[in-house]
């Protein structure tokens, strides 16, 4: 990339059942500093029909992050977790856990099947802001993806 050229958005899928929490994520990067595109997944079945480019989501771009909740309907975020670490095509993708647990079991589960990070939502709006900017300045800013497949 050259000083003049604009850099391609950040594919962020977001695997989150909760509304409102799918909507404070939408508002929190669309201000964001570094252009990026912002896909949602309302569950963990759902995610890995995007991850797979499955039916409804055949095409869906390789996303660059992955930031998932833990508890989800029909498949939780560690059942997810360890399906797409075990997958070659998908392991390399880092995957962030944003949860309201803050279980000692839940945050040792999602690192011992590699997620790259742990991270408890805050209550409140602001909060929230706060640690989803928090988490732009780091992953969207500092952080080398690896490179996309063609």
């Amino acid at each position: 990339m050259t000083p003049t050229s604009i850099p391609e958005p950040i594919e962020i899928l977001l695997v989150e059942d909760n509304e409102p929490d799918v909507l404070l994520t939408l508002e929190a990067f669309e201000d964001a500093r570094v252009p990026n595109r912002l896909h949602v997944a309302r569950d963990g079945v759902e995610a890995m029909r995007f991850l797979r480019g499955e039916g409804e989501h055949s095409g869906a771009p390789r996303p660059d992050v992955i930031l998932m909740d833990i508890n989800m309907p029909r498949k939780t975020g560690l059942e997810v977790l360890e399906e797409l670490k075990a997958d070659p095509d998908l392991r390399s993708i880092p995957v962030v856990m944003l949860t309201t647990s803050q279980a000692d079991d839940d945050v040792r589960a999602s690192y011992e099947r590699h997620a790259s990070g742990y991270v408890v939502k805050p209550v409140g709006f602001e909060n929230f802001l706060g640690a989803m900017r928090a988490f732009e300045a780091f992953w969207l800013t500092f952080v080398r993806f690896p490179p996309r497949l063609p």
